[in-house]
């Protein structure tokens, strides 16, 4: 999501799909401190998926966003993996994790100009997992709105975008993290009726080596887990080929790799516990 090439014009193309499609504003303040979103509004025939405790943006100490947050009253048809393309740290604890997330909102807003942090949750090496941009916990827990993001070109108001503590391109992530985030990904199929096979990578499109070639290419692994968390025993079926591609999508991996790879600028986590 966060990229070596967001220039201008990219942010453009962020701000032209932000102007599409009926919304609803909701103040910038988040609903609360850390907290496990609970419940199941609609099953869609899956069962016993495991929630995920989800630190909102008040627990991890966000900022305000500069705007009001957009709050679509539809559902997301589908789930874009991301990796944040920062350092394989072995710093697994709850302070990092919020220190990350703090770093991650400090890019996007003061640096790419956005209103606030781009994709809606972000899963720590250590497992953690927290909200990212204000009122997607809301969102989600609702069942039947979605928060408008800024994590993939012509998705960020049909895909709800999850980003992974790391650089997944000769590395996998931890079993802790990997088994975080289908937990959470199971969460949000339960919660809004999507099918295991609509979980993507960030790759499936725009030009970009996100989520990296390990972590994308255990994305069939992970439906199927998502899939067993949601009391399903069946193969899952390969996902649909995206629709509604931008036109600066490339359909071959080895031109895309690097083009949008994701980081972190150096030092910004240092030192990581700063607000």
């Amino acid at each position: 999501m966060t990229s070596h090439s967001l220039r201008p014009s990219r942010r453009g193309v962020f701000s032209a799909a932000f102007a599409l499609g009926a919304a609803t504003l909701l103040p910038t303040a988040a609903s609360g401190v850390a907290r496990a979103a609970t419940g199941s509004r609609r099953s869609g025939g899956w069962d016993g998926a495991t929630t995920p405790p989800i630190t909102d943006c008040d627990g991890w100490g966000a900022r305000e966003a500069s705007e009001e947050v957009v709050v679509l009253g539809t559902r997301p048809e589908r789930i874009i993996v991301h990796h944040t393309a920062s350092a394989n740290v072995a710093d697994y604890s709850r302070e990092r994790a919020h220190a990350l997330a703090r770093a991650i909102q400090r890019f996007h807003m003061d640096t790419q100009g956005w209103i606030d942090t781009g994709q809606h949750f972000t899963v720590s090496r250590g497992a953690f997992v927290l909200e990212g941009r204000h009122h997607s916990l809301a969102a989600l827990e609702s069942g039947d709105r979605l928060v408008r993001g800024a994590h993939c070109v012509g998705q960020n108001s049909v895909a709800i975008g999850i980003e992974n503590e790391g650089t997944y391109t000769t590395a996998e992530p931890p079993a802790a993290q990997f088994s975080a985030l289908a937990d959470l990904c199971a969460h949000v199929c339960r919660r809004y009726g999507v099918s295991p096979s609509e979980i993507y990578g960030h790759r499936d499109f725009n030009s970009t080596a996100c989520p990296g070639d390990r972590l994308y290419a255990m994305l069939p692994r992970l439906r199927q887990d998502v899939a067993l968390r949601l009391g399903s025993t069946q193969p899952v079926e390969h996902p649909r080929w995206p629709v509604n591609l931008p036109v600066n999508w490339s359909a071959d991996p080895a031109a895309a790799a690097g083009s949008l790879a994701e980081y972190l600028p150096s030092g910004l986590l240092d030192p990581f516990r700063a607000r």
